[in-house]
């Protein structure tokens, strides 16, 4: 069973850095056939796709957030992390690390329990 832990803080100041950290156990971030991903929900919105990692370590992120958006990872403690810079209260959001599964229907098949993020003065 694999699980997936956001952490990070819960307040940030308008125009700082957000920062998050996804720890995941019962599975190996760099197995093959799974990607590492960021994704979002603003409040009284749909679900917004930012950015992955793949098992071998690449990066994509969604056009609308990629000048602001860093995913990278720390294989030695088994964690990815989002970085999202010069953040503005259209950014509070419930975040999420999720894991996407590239043989069973790209499935988004194991998700954290969520986090939120507040970004205000």
């Amino acid at each position: 069973q694999v699980q997936l832990q956001e952490s990070g803080p819960g307040l940030v100041k308008p125009y700082q850095t957000l920062s998050l950290t996804c720890t995941v156990s019962g599975g190996s971030i760099t197995t093959s056939g799974y990607t590492w991903n960021w994704i979002r929900q603003p409040p009284g919105k749909g679900l917004e796709w930012m950015g992955v990692i793949t098992y071998g370590g690449s990066t994509y992120y969604s056009p609308s957030l990629e000048s602001r958006t860093s995913i990278s990872r720390d294989t030695s403690k088994n964690q990815f992390s989002l970085q999202l810079s010069s953040v503005t209260p259209e950014d509070t959001a419930v975040y999420y690390c999720v894991r996407r599964d590239l043989k069973y229907g790209r499935a988004f098949d194991y998700w954290g329990q969520g986090t939120q993020v507040t970004v205000s003065s």
